[in-house]
């Protein structure tokens, strides 16, 4: 665990965000240039808020728990998509990905942004920061950009890593892990007893199912000593003091009803900011965060003008206003093509889906390689032995909209659209979807390209056939044959 930072002793830790006055930045955008804070974000991999400091009393993260007792942790922050490369083009652009085109999972990459629309980078070199982004920090490999949008390395970016830059230059660096995405992998420092996990309500309670959570929960356990790595680089090179570092997952899980879905496990994230001397230690704060406010409070913090454009607002700012509501989307996802939106309040959700007529599950190849859950329940629901709040997640169709009371029903499985004491907050809910579809001109209304959705039609199904035959399984292999194959390998990755 990194050592302890001395500017705790300044503050009490624990105490929970109150008074804005007492929270927000103290002339923190008035500095001189030179003055400037780094700026370092450390994003994470289908990530939901399963974390010791967000109450998982299983799994251990002392390094981001640490870094959450430094600063200040948000624990109603969402994605605007449910998979990395929308969600991350709205992170780098401030807007909405169906605002520009960046909305279909790995879609668009032939076309550059609009020209009135440019990547954060651009703002912050003009603010005169380094800009650099690297997976690791020492090896010199450039990081990842994965954007729904045109790009090269070398229009983003300055380097690969912080020391690349001039002595004294303030730096913003990008810095990813891979974890918490499939495959899992163990933590055989800290193994997690299969029969101690706590399973959702919507899962059904089997050995693959517990099995599956438990490296899942080991692999945030291994990115926790990662991110150790790094925060214990900028103590070593004397840069923790004047450096804000942002924590936060790109969505949520890698499970079924998670990862390209709009519930709680595929759009809530961890979000996590520490800046010594300007954010209270040991804040917490639960007013709703859309990732689409990143770009503008990490231009604000560089002293830089945000553009009229931008779609998000600074949330460590004096002026920031408290959302109502956040909006997340989800459209084509590889081959699966869906258009789904939600709006979330702090107490409802709502959810309109624009393909009823189509299943939850319907086919995608990368969840049936990488969910074995999946095909448990594939199997349960032809044997009858799923719950009535599993098997709604197998069912052939599902319903155009859905209305979730989250104080009362957290893990949303009680649909309250067609309940008469609900219609009004439903029609509220409805019609602010409505709006923001037509206010920031929802791109998923416009029909792809079929060119483009043949491609990746084709794509899956030689991916899936390939990586089946690596496993010695055709493609049309019967599910009980994948589900046999899936109990061997969990055990293989367990051991």
């Amino acid at each position: 665990m990194i050592a302890s930072r001395n500017f705790l002793k300044a503050f009490n830790a624990g105490i929970v965000f109150g008074m804005l006055s007492d929270f927000f930045i103290r002339n923190a955008y008035a500095e001189e240039p030179e003055k400037r804070p780094n700026i370092l974000w450390l994003d994470t991999e289908d990530l939901s808020p399963d974390l010791g400091c967000y109450g998982n009393t299983l799994v251990k993260t002392p390094n981001i728990d640490q870094l959450a007792d430094e600063g200040v942790k948000f624990t109603n922050a969402f994605v605007t998509a449910p998979v990395c490369s929308a969600s991350r083009s709205a992170v780098v652009t401030g807007m909405y990905q169906t605002s520009f085109g960046g909305h279909h999972h790995r879609s668009n990459r032939d076309n550059p942004l609009p020209d009135n629309i440019k990547h954060i980078s651009h703002y912050l070199r003009e603010a005169g920061y380094f800009t650099c982004n690297g997976q690791v920090m020492t090896d010199g490999h450039q990081g990842k950009l994965d954007y729904n949008f045109k790009m090269s390395f070398d229009e983003a970016f300055d380097g690969t890593d912080w020391s690349q830059r001039k002595s004294d230059q303030p730096f913003f660096a990008e810095v990813h892990f891979n974890e918490a995405h499939r495959v899992f992998h163990k933590d055989p420092d800290n193994p997690i007893n299969p029969d101690d996990v706590e399973i959702p309500p919507y899962y059904p309670d089997h050995p693959i199912t517990r099995l599956d959570w438990a490296l899942y929960l080991e692999t945030i356990q291994n990115l926790d000593k990662k991110i150790g790595k790094v925060l214990q680089r900028l103590e070593d090179e004397g840069l923790a003091d004047n450096t804000v570092v942002f924590f936060w997952g790109d969505h949520g899980r890698a499970m079924l009803r998670g990862k390209q879905f709009l519930y709680d496990g595929g759009i809530h994230i961890p979000l996590i900011v520490r800046w010594p001397g300007h954010i209270q230690p040991g804040t917490v704060r639960d007013d709703l965060i859309s990732m689409v406010d990143l770009a503008p409070t990490w231009l604000n913090i560089a002293g830089a003008e945000v553009p009229e454009y931008m779609e998000g607002q600074d949330f460590l700012g004096s002026d920031f206003t408290e959302r109502e509501y956040i909006i997340a989307a989800r459209d084509r996802c590889d081959e699966t093509d869906d258009r789904i939106r939600c709006v979330q309040a702090k107490k409802y959700k709502y959810i309109r889906n624009f393909h009823p007529e189509r299943p939850y599950t319907y086919f995608n190849a990368y969840k049936k390689q990488a969910y074995p859950v999946l095909t448990l329940m594939e199997i349960m629901q032809e044997r009858g032995e799923l719950k009535p709040e599993q098997a709604r997640f197998t069912a052939p169709n599902r319903p155009e909209e859905e209305l979730y009371d989250l104080k009362n029903d957290p893990h949303e499985i009680n649909n309250l659209a067609d309940d008469p004491e609900h219609q009004k907050i439903l029609k509220d809910l409805s019609s602010k979807l409505d709006s923001w579809i037509k206010e920031t001109g929802d791109h998923g209304e416009v029909p792809e390209d079929e060119d483009i959705m043949a491609y990746w039609d084709n794509e899956a199904e030689t991916r899936f056939a390939k990586n089946m035959k690596s496993r010695g399984l055709e493609p049309d292999a019967s599910p009980e044959e994948y589900l046999k194959w899936w109990e061997e390998e969990l055990k293989r990755m367990k051991q």
